[in-house]
């Protein structure tokens, strides 16, 4: 991926991922791996966290079009390696949340998603996504 060119963003605004359309993959250890190491990457580059939270969905039997929404991800990533929250002391102390809801756009369960983020003195301490 390092010669790849940088994406914009981590995932199309219309992109809808579905778990029968497509074909499989071949190595679906390497998807798993990949996504795996990038839910740990959300922690300090949140911005993610929704197209991180769509292709985990489909951990069980990934498809071809999710391993191409994960390569978009790292292609990213890729342009965007001096973004990130930094942790720090914070002289202040505030508690600050942020939630966002994506509704009923899950074209396999019609179910929307939901998710948060909360900071204490500017460091993350919480955050979360459900499907409900």
């Amino acid at each position: 991926m390092e010669p790849s060119k940088a994406s914009p963003t981590p995932m199309v605004s219309t992109c809808n991922l579905s778990a029968h359309c497509g074909s499989p993959i071949e190595n679906d250890f390497d998807y798993r791996s990949i996504v795996g190491a990038l839910q740990y990457i959300v922690i300090t580059q949140p911005d993610i966290a929704f197209a991180v939270n769509k292709v985990c969905q489909f951990m069980h039997k990934p498809l071809e079009q999710h391993f191409k929404a994960v390569k978009r991800i790292l292609r990213y990533l890729q342009g965007t390696l001096e973004y990130g929250i930094i942790f720090k002391d914070a002289p202040r102390v505030s508690l600050v949340g942020y939630s966002n809801a994506n509704w009923v756009t899950d074209l396999d369960g019609r179910r929307s998603t939901t998710r948060f983020c909360v900071f204490l003195g500017g460091n993350p301490v919480a955050w979360g996504s459900k499907k409900q």
